[in-house]
C-alpha cells in the first residue's frame, strides 16, 4: 500500500516544489512597485532560481538513490523556509538575488521524484509514469494564477509567507506516508559518473531536455512581464495566460511519455524539434500579439511532449546508472530556462527587438532535430530495435 502512494506522493511534492520556484517571476510586477529593478536587474531576479535549482539536480538525484526519496524531499523542503521568509522581507536587489537563489532548491526536487518512482515501476511504463509525475510542472500555473490574485488583496509580501504553510505540509506527508524501505543504490558518485560521461546519448539526451524543459521554464518565468511590457497586459491577466502556457505544456508531458512508450521515441521527438524550430520562427517576426501568442502554444504543446519523451529514452540506456543521469540531464534543462530570458534582454538591448534571440532558439533546434535524425539512422541498424524491455522487435507499422 505504501509502495502505491509514492507516485501521488512525489506529484504533490513537486507541484509544491515548482510552486516555490516561480515565486518571484509570479510577483515580479508587484515586487518592482516596491523594490526599484532595472531591465537587467528584473530578468536576473526572475531567472536566478533557475541556478540552484538546476545545480542541484545533480547531488540530488544521487542522494535519492543513496537515502531514499522520502529523507530527501523533507529535507529539501525544511530549508526552503529560511528563503521564503528573507524574500517576505526583501527590500533590495541582493536581497531578491539571495533568496532566489536558495528558491531554487525547490526546483531540484525535481530529481527525488524522476529517480525514486522508476524503481516501483517495470521499464516499460516508465514514460508514462515519469509523464505523470512530471505534471507537476503544474504547480508553476498554480503560482502565475494565484500569486497575483492573492497579492493583490494581500500584498506580495504576505502571500510569499503563505508558501511556508505549503512547504510544512510536503515535510509531513513525505514524513507519514513516504517509503521507509526504498531500495538503496550505493554505488560512489565518481563511479557512476565515470561510467556515463563518456556516453554520447547522455549529452545528446542533455540537449534535448536543455530545449525542451528549458524553454518551458524560461517562457513560464518571462511571459508575466513580457506580456505586461510588451503588450501592455493588466498583471492579473498577464498572469493566467502563462498559467494556460504552463497549463498545456505539462498535461502534455505524460502523452509524451505514452508515445514514447507507444511508439519510436525518436520519432516523436522529429515533430517536437520541427514545431520547435517553425515556432521560433514564427516568434522572430515580432507579429501582432495574436501570432505571438500561436507561437507560444506551439512551443507549450511541443514542449510538454518532448520532455515525456526525453526522459522516457533515460532509463532504456542508463539503467544502473538512471540517478546520476537524471540528475545531469535534469540540471541542464533547468538551465535551459536560465540563459534564454537573459539573452533576450541582452539582445533586446543591443538591437530593440527580440527577432534575434528567437531566431537562436529557432536554430538550437534545427540542431536538435538533426542529432535526434542520426541518433534514429544508428539504431536502425541494431536488432532489435530499441524498444521498452519485454517487447521483441521494432513493430515498424506502429512507429
Amino acid at each position: 500500500m505504501r509502495k502505491a502512494l509514492q507516485l501521488p506522493l512525489q506529484t504533490f511534492s513537486l507541484i509544491i516544489g515548482f510552486m516555490v520556484w516561480v515565486i518571484l517571476s509570479g510577483l515580479i510586477p508587484f515586487i518592482k512597485e516596491d523594490i526599484s529593478l532595472t531591465a537587467s536587474q528584473l530578468t536576473l531576479v526572475t531567472a536566478i532560481p533557475v541556478v540552484l535549482g538546476s545545480i542541484l539536480r545533480v547531488p540530488i538525484g544521487y542522494w535519492t538513490n543513496r537515502f531514499g526519496g522520502r529523507l530527501v524531499t523533507m529535507i529539501s523542503f525544511v530549508v526552503l523556509f529560511f528563503p521564503i521568509f528573507y524574500i517576505s522581507h526583501a527590500n533590495s536587489f541582493s536581497d531578491l538575488l539571495i533568496g532566489g537563489l536558495f528558491i531554487g532548491i525547490s526546483g531540484a526536487v525535481f530529481s527525488a521524484g524522476v529517480t525514486s518512482l522508476p524503481k516501483y515501476y517495470p521499464k516499460e511504463r516508465h514514460g508514462f509514469v515519469n509523464g505523470i509525475y512530471g505534471m507537476g510542472n503544474i504547480g508553476t500555473a498554480l503560482t502565475t494564477f494565484s500569486a497575483p490574485v492573492i497579492a493583490t488583496k494581500l500584498g506580495w509580501q504576505t502571500t510569499v509567507q503563505l508558501y511556508a504553510i505549503l512547504i510544512a505540509i510536503v515535510v509531513l506527508s513525505n514524513f507519514f506516508f513516504g517509503d521507509k524501505e526504498e531500495p538503496k543504490v550505493i554505488t560512489p558518485l565518481a563511479a557512476q559518473i565515470k561510467n556515463v560521461y563518456k556516453n554520447e546519448k547522455l549529452w545528446f539526451l542533455s540537449l534535448f531536455y536543455f530545449l525542451t524543459f528549458g524553454s518551458f521554464v524560461a517562457f513560464t518565468v518571462y511571459l508575466p512581464n513580457y506580456l505586461v511590457e510588451q503588450f501592455g497586459l493588466d498583471k492579473v491577466d498577464a498572469g493566467i495566460r502563462t498559467a494556460g502556457f504552463i497549463a498545456i505544456a505539462t498535461f502534455l508531458r505524460p502523452i509524451g511519455g505514452w508515445l514514447g512508450d507507444r511508439f519510436n521515441s525518436f520519432k516523436i521527438l522529429i515533430g517536437v524539434f520541427t514545431g520547435l524550430t517553425l515556432s521560433g520562427i514564427l516568434l522572430a517576426f515580432n507579429l501582432s500579439f495574436v501570432m505571438y501568442s500561436v507561437g507560444c502554444l506551439c512551443i507549450a504543446v511541443c514542449a510538454g511532449i518532448g520532455n515525456g519523451t526525453v526522459f522516457k529514452l533515460v532509463p532504456l540506456y542508463f539503467s544502473k546508472e538512471a540517478g546520476i543521469v537524471n540528475g545531469v540531464v535534469a540540471a541542464l534543462g533547468g538551465l535551459g530556462g536560465f540563459f534564454p530570458p537573459l539573452m533576450l534582454s541582452l539582445l533586446y538591448n543591443l538591437t530593440g527587438n527580440y527577432a534575434i534571440g528567437y531566431m537562436a532558439f529557432s536554430q538550437v533546434a534545427s540542431v536538435c532535430l538533426i542529432i535526434v535524425f542520426v541518433m534514429l539512422n544508428q539504431e536502425k541498424m541494431k536488432e532489435p530495435f530499441l524498444l521498452p524491455e519485454g517487447t521483441e522487435t521494432f513493430n515498424k507499422k506502429s512507429g
